[in-house]
C-alpha cells in the first residue's frame, strides 16, 4: 500500500511539472525585433504588448472593455471641488519586480509614482509628455500622490493620462535608475509577468510574478515571439508550436482561419479610424463644390464590402461613437451630412466648379494593405466622375514623410486615439497642420473653423455639454468636407482554442489580446 502511495505520488508529482511547462503561452507579431520596452516610448503593437503585461498603471482600463476604469496601483482616487486637484491612494504593500539592484524588489511607494509621472511629462525622456503639460505632481504621504493642474479637466480626459497606458504606466524610480539605458530592454513593473530575457529579433521571455497584488498568474510566463511572415505565424499556430498571433485585417484571412479546426479568430475594438483627408489649400480640392463632389461620389459601404464585413464597420463621423462625443451614422443623416453616394449629384458640382470633365491629381500611398486597398477602391469610385487619381506607392516610412510635407492633395491615414479630443485637436485644430502649423502634427486638411470648439470643449467639465460641442465640430468639419470618414479598421487576432484570455475580449487599448494573471491555456 505505501509502495503504491508512493507510485501515485510521483506521478502526480510528474503530472504537476507537465502542466507547470505546458502553462507558458507563446504569442507572436508581425514584427522584426522590438522597438523599446520603455512604456514612455511604446506606440508599436509588439511593444505595447509587452509593456501591458509588465507594468501597471493608477487606474487601468477593465480589460476587455475600454468605456471602463477601475482600481489599479491606486485603490481610490477623489478630485477637488474646483477639479484642480486629483489625489489617488495607493495600495499598500504592491511589490515591484526583482532586479540587480534589489534581487527580492521592493514595495512600491507616492516616491516611484512622482518619479514615474515626472519622467512620462519629460520630453527628454518621453514621449507622450504634451500630455502632462500643467501638471504638478507630488506625494502626499507613502501611499498618496496629489496631481495639481493648472486648469481643470474632466475625467474623461484626465483619467486617460494616469491609466495603463502610455505616459499613464507606472515606473519604479530605483529600478530605472539601477538600470539606465539598459531599461528600454530590461524592463521592471509591478505587473502580472517579470522581464526575463530578450533574445534579438526572436523573442521577449516574461515570467509569472508570484507576488502580484491581484494574485498569482494562472500562467506561468508568457513568450513574445517576432515573425513578420503571416504564412509563418500560421502555419505555427497551426501546429501547436504557438498559442496566438497578431493576424491580417482582412476578411479573406479572417474565413480562411475560420475553417481551420481548434483555431478561433478574435475580431475586437477599438480599431483604427480609416478617413480621407481633403487637402483644402490645394487646386481644385481648395473648392468646396468639388469637396462635396468627391463626397457625393465615394459610397463607404462599397469600401467596408471590399475590406469585410467582419473587420470594418462604417465610420461617419471623424470620432468613433464608442467614443464620448463619438458621431452615429443615425446622428450624420439626421442633419443631411451623409453625402450617400449620387454620381449625377456630383457631375453636376464638378461642373459648376468649372470641371465638367473631371481633372487629374496625383498622391502617394504607402505599400501597407490596409492604406493602400482602400485608396485604390477611393480611386476606382471617383474615375466614374472623370477624377483621375494617379497614384504612386512607397514604403510606409517615406509615405510618412511626404505627407507630414504637404506633398498629397487627398491623403488616406489611419489612426487610433484615446479621446474625441486627442482625435480634434490632432488632426483638425490649425495647430497641428503639418508644416505650417504652431505644432505641426496631423492636420492635412488645413482645417480652421473648429479651434474655438475644441479648446471649449477640453476644459468642459458637463459631461454632456462637453460631447455636444465635440458633436458640433464634427459636424463643422462635414459641412465643409475637410475629410470624408470611411470606417473602422478593427484589430484581428487568431489563437488556440484552448486560450481563455479569463475576461470578454470587447476593445482594448492594448492592440493585442491582453494576457494578465486570469489568462489560461
Amino acid at each position: 500500500m505505501r509502495r503504491y502511495l508512493t507510485f501515485v505520488v510521483v506521478g502526480m508529482l510528474v503530472a504537476s511539472c507537465a502542466v507547470g511547462q505546458a502553462q507558458v503561452l507563446k504569442i507572436a507579431f508581425d514584427a522584426a525585433d522590438l522597438r523599446t520596452l520603455d512604456p514612455h516610448y511604446a506606440a508599436a503593437t509588439m511593444d505595447r504588448a509587452v509593456v501591458d503585461m509588465v507594468f501597471n498603471g493608477l487606474v487601468r482600463y477593465k480589460p476587455g472593455d475600454i468605456t471602463v476604469f477601475e482600481p489599479d496601483l491606486a485603490e481610490s482616487w477623489e478630485m477637488s471641488a474646483d477639479g484642480l486637484v486629483w489625489t489617488f491612494y495607493l495600495r499598500s504593500g504592491v511589490r515591484v519586480h526583482p532586479f540587480a539592484g534589489a534581487p527580492d524588489g521592493y514595495e512600491l511607494t507616492s516616491e516611484d509614482v512622482v518619479f514615474s509621472l515626472t519622467k512620462a511629462a519629460d520630453a527628454n525622456r518621453s514621449a507622450y509628455s504634451g500630455e502632462y503639460v500643467g501638471m504638478e505632481f507630488e506625494a502626499a504621504g507613502p501611499y498618496a500622490v496629489r496631481i495639481t493642474l493648472d486648469r481643470a479637466l474632466p475625467a474623461s480626459l484626465f483619467l486617460p493620462k494616469v491609466a495603463d497606458y502610455a505616459g499613464g504606466f507606472i515606473i519604479p524610480k530605483r529600478a530605472y535608475e539601477a538600470l539606465a539605458d539598459r531599461f528600454a530592454t530590461n524592463p521592471v513593473g509591478t505587473g502580472p509577468f517579470r522581464f526575463a530575457r530578450y533574445v534579438p529579433t526572436q523573442k521577449v521571455e516574461l515570467v509569472r510574478h508570484d507576488q502580484y497584488f491581484r494574485g498569482v498568474p494562472r500562467l506561468a510566463g508568457v513568450e513574445v515571439w517576432y515573425m513578420p511572415d503571416v504564412t509563418a505565424r500560421l502555419s505555427a499556430l497551426s501546429t501547436g508550436e504557438i498559442d496566438i498571433i497578431e493576424g491580417v485585417r482582412e476578411q479573406a484571412w479572417v474565413d480562411v482561419v475560420k475553417r481551420i479546426p481548434n483555431l478561433a479568430v478574435d475580431v475586437f475594438g477599438p480599431g483604427e479610424t480609416e478617413v480621407l483627408h481633403l487637402n483644402m489649400t490645394k487646386d481644385p480640392i481648395s473648392s468646396l463644390l468639388v469637396r462635396q463632389a468627391i463626397a457625393y461620389t465615394i459610397d463607404r459601404s462599397e469600401v467596408v464590402t471590399a475590406i469585410g464585413a467582419d473587420v470594418a464597420e462604417p465610420l461617419c463621423g471623424v470620432v468613433p461613437p464608442y467614443l464620448a462625443g463619438g458621431l452615429t451614422c443615425e446622428e450624420v443623416a439626421a442633419v443631411g451630412l451623409l453625402y450617400k453616394q449620387d454620381l449625377a449629384l456630383a457631375r453636376a458640382l464638378l461642373a459648376a466648379a468649372g470641371y465638367p470633365t473631371g481633372f487629374e491629381i496625383s498622391a502617394n500611398i504607402t505599400e501597407r494593405a490596409s492604406y493602400r486597398k482602400p485608396f485604390e477602391n477611393i480611386q476606382a469610385q471617383l474615375a466614374r466622375v472623370g477624377i483621375v487619381l494617379k497614384i504612386t506607392v512607397v514604403d510606409h516610412s517615406s509615405f510618412h514623410t511626404l505627407i507630414r510635407q504637404d506633398v498629397n492633395p487627398l491623403v488616406h491615414y489611419e489612426a487610433w486615439r484615446p479621446s474625441a479630443d486627442a482625435f480634434l485637436t490632432r488632426f483638425y485644430h490649425s495647430d497641428s497642420i503639418v508644416v505650417t502649423g504652431a505644432k505641426p502634427d496631423t492636420n492635412f486638411s488645413h482645417s480652421k473653423s473648429v479651434d474655438v470648439l475644441i479648446e471649449m470643449a477640453r476644459y468642459e467639465l458637463d459631461p454632456a455639454r462637453q460631447a455636444a460641442m465635440w458633436k458640433q465640430a464634427q459636424l463643422t468639419l462635414l459641412h465643409e468636407v475637410a475629410s470624408y470618414p470611411l470606417y473602422v479598421l478593427k484589430f484581428v487576432f487568431a489563437r488556440s482554442a484552448t486560450v481563455n484570455y479569463g475576461y470578454e475580449l470587447k476593445s482594448t487599448l492594448a492592440l493585442y489580446p491582453q494576457i494578465n494573471e486570469l489568462t489560461t491555456k
